[in-house]
C-alpha cells in the first residue's frame, strides 16, 4: 500500500505527512508482521491549550491503525517535577491522563518514566506521592523498569531517570545485562527508554543518555541478539544505526508542549523541525522493525 492510499484509509485528511524514520526491513508482505504497535511519547497532558480534547483526537487516530498494543515513552504529564508544583497540580495531571486512558482502555499501555512524571517536592520523602513509586502506581507498570515477551519478541523498558540525568543505576544495568544474557540466539529485543541511549538529534539540543558508551558496549556483547532502541524526550525525530543496533528517537504527541511553538518552530505546534505527532512500530517474525512516524494536526 503506498502512502497516499495508507493516509486516505486512515482518515488522517489530504495535509497529512507520513515520515519513515528509518527500518531495519526490506519491502515485505503482511503476513510476514507478528504485532503492529504504537509508541506515544512526551504526552504531557495539561489543562491548558485544550490539550486532553487534542489529545483525545490523537487518539482516535492512532487506533484506526489497528495496532496491537501502546508503548508509552514518558513525560505522561506536564512537568511534575518542579519546585513550585502543588500536591493539587499533581492530582490534575494525573487525572486528565487516568480520563485520557479510559479512549483506549481496551489496549495494553507499557509504560517508562519520564523526567518530569515525578513528584519531588512533596514535604518529605515518606510521602506517598514523592517521586517514582507513585509515578508508577499512576501508569500502572510493574515497576520503574521490567521486561515481557510477545510474539517471538522481547520487550525490556527502562528507567532513564537516575544520576546525571539520562543514565541507568548500578542495579538497573546489572539488570538490563542479565536480561540480554538470558535470551536465546537470535531473540528479537525492542528496548524503550525516555531518553534516547544514543540518537543524532541530542547534538543539537542535548538529553542523550550520559552512560551511551556503557549501554552499546554491553550491546556489542550480543550480536546474536537483534535489538531495537525506542525512545523520545527530546521531542526530535531522528534515526540511526551503530554495531547493527537500530536506534529510533520519535517526536513528540505535545510537539511544542501543546503550544504554538516559538522562533525555532518550523511550523505551528512543531519543536524545530519535528511536528507532533506519533510513531506506528511493524515488528516482524524475523527481527526486523518499521518506525514510521505520523505527525498530527491537532
Amino acid at each position: 500500500m503506498d502512502r497516499r492510499k495508507a493516509i486516505k484509509q486512515l482518515g488522517l485528511g489530504a495535509g497529512a505527512t507520513v515520515l519513515g524514520t528509518g527500518h531495519s526491513t526490506r519491502d515485505r508482505t503482511n503476513d510476514e508482521r507478528v504485532l503492529r504497535i504504537a509508541h506515544i511519547t512526551d504526552v504531557h497532558i495539561r489543562p491548558e491549550e485544550n490539550a486532553p480534547e487534542r489529545f483525545s483526537k490523537c487518539l482516535k487516530e492512532v487506533v484506526k491503525h489497528d495496532v496491537d498494543f501502546f508503548l508509552n515513552g514518558g513525560d505522561t504529564v506536564f512537568a511534575v517535577d518542579y519546585a513550585d508544583i502543588t500536591r493539587e497540580r499533581v492530582h490534575v495531571l494525573w487525572d486528565l491522563w487516568h480520563t485520557a486512558r479510559k479512549e483506549i482502555s481496551g489496549y495494553e499501555v507499557h509504560s517508562c518514566l519520564g523526567n518530569h512524571d515525578m513528584w519531588w517536592a512533596a514535604p518529605d520523602k515518606g510521602d506517598e506521592m514523592y517521586g517514582k513509586p507513585y509515578a508508577v502506581s499512576q501508569l500502572e507498570i510493574p515497576d520503574r523498569y521490567y521486561s515481557f515477551s510477545k510474539h517471538g519478541w522481547h520487550f525490556i523498558i527502562l528507567d532513564s531517570n537516575n544520576e546525571n540525568a539520562g543514565s541507568l543505576d548500578e542495579g538497573q544495568m546489572a539488570w538490563l545485562e542479565a536480561e540480554l544474557a538470558k535470551l536465546a540466539k537470535g531473540t528479537p529485543v525492542l528496548i524503550m527508554s525516555h531518553y534516547p541511549i544514543l540518537a543524532p538529534s541530542t547534538i543539537l539540543v542535548g538529553g542523550n543518555h550520559t552512560d551511551s558508551l556503557a549501554i552499546t558496549k554491553l550491546f556489542y556483547k550480543h550480536p546474536d541478539k537483534q535489538i531495537h532502541c525506542i525512545s523520545g524526550h527530546v521531542h526530535l525525530l531522528d534515526y540511526c544505526t551503530y554495531n547493527n543496533v537500530h536506534f529510533y528517537c520519535n517526536g513528540a504527541m505535545s510537539g511544542f508542549w501543546w503550544g504554538e511553538g516559538d522562533e525555532h518552530s518550523a511550523g505551528k505546534y512543531w519543536y524545530h523541525e519535528t511536528p507532533p505527532g506519533y510513531a506506528i512500530l511493524e515488528l516482524f517474525s524475523d527481527g526486523t522493525l518499521k518506525n514510521t512516524y505520523f505527525p498530527h494536526p491537532f
